[in-house]
């Protein structure tokens, strides 16, 4: 059976996970209603897409 000679130092553990992470997604404001949404989506606050309303919101502000 296989056995590590040494125990893995927490330098070289972390090291090795820094890859290891979640991103973010590209997060723009919406330039209607000023909510983040994200990129070239339909914001779901307002309804609106490239300057156009494309969804109707009975709630609008």
């Amino acid at each position: 059976m296989v056995v590590p000679q040494r125990r893995t130092s927490k330098t070289a553990k972390r090291l090795r996970r820094t890859h290891f992470k979640l991103e973010v997604t590209g997060l723009v404001t919406c330039p209607h209603c000023g909510a983040m949404i994200r990129s070239h989506r339909v914001c779901p606050k307002c309804g609106y897409y490239a300057g156009k309303e494309v969804i109707h919101h009975e709630d609008k502000e």
